[in-house]
C-alpha cells in the first residue's frame, strides 16, 4: 500500500469510530507498505483514558511481531499524537509519523492535546496540576537495582 492508502485507511478508521461512539481518531502501523495493525480510539467505550487510537495500535503491532520495539515500521494516524502518544511512539521506535490533521484542529473541537503540549514545556511549579517529589530516597532503590542489575533487558 502506498502513503495516501495507509493515511486514508486511518482516516476511515477514525470515521468509524465516531459512527461507534469513540473518539475521532484512528492509526495504523505498516512496514514495507504492509498493515501490521490498526486500532482506534476507544476511550468512552472502554472507560479507558489510556485507549487512544495509536497506543491501541501500537499494543496490537508488539504483539503480532513479538516485539516491544517496532524499528522499521511506520505509523499512519488521522491526528498528530497527543503528548502520552507521541511518547508511547518514540519508545516504540518507530520511524516516522504520518499525520491527517494537527492538534490545533483537535483543539478546536475540544481536546486537551496542545493545553498537555503546553503544560509539559513548563517547570513543574508552574503547572496547573501540582505535583511533589516524595520518598525519593526510597524510590531510588528501585533505580539502583536496575543500574546494577548486569541481565536486564534494555529499552
Amino acid at each position: 500500500m502506498t502513503t495516501k492508502e495507509l493515511m486514508r485507511r486511518a482516516i476511515v478508521l477514525s470515521k468509524q469510530s465516531v459512527q461507534n461512539g469513540g473518539g475521532p481518531f484512528g492509526a495504523v502501523i505498516a512496514r514495507n507498505g504492509e498493515i501490521i495493525a490498526e486500532g482506534s480510539n476507544c476511550v468512552t467505550i472502554d472507560c479507558d483514558p489510556t485507549a487512544h487510537a495509536e497506543v491501541s495500535t501500537i499494543r496490537k503491532a508488539c504483539k503480532a511481531l513479538g516485539t516491544f520495539d517496532l524499528s522499521g515500521c511506520e505509523i499512519y494516524t488521522s491526528c498528530e499524537p497527543c503528548p502520552m502518544c507521541f511518547g508511547a511512539i518514540y519508545w516504540a521506535h518507530l520511524d516516522k509519523i504520518y499525520m491527517g490533521n494537527d492538534r490545533k484542529d483537535a483543539a478546536k473541537i475540544g481536546f486537551d492535546d496542545d493545553f498537555i503540549y503546553q503544560e509539559i514545556s513548563l517547570p513543574a511549579d508552574q503547572r496547573k496540576k501540582p505535583s511533589e517529589i516524595l520518598l525519593r530516597d526510597e524510590a531510588l532503590e528501585a533505580f539502583k537495582m536496575w543500574d546494577e542489575k548486569e541481565d536486564k533487558t534494555e529499552y
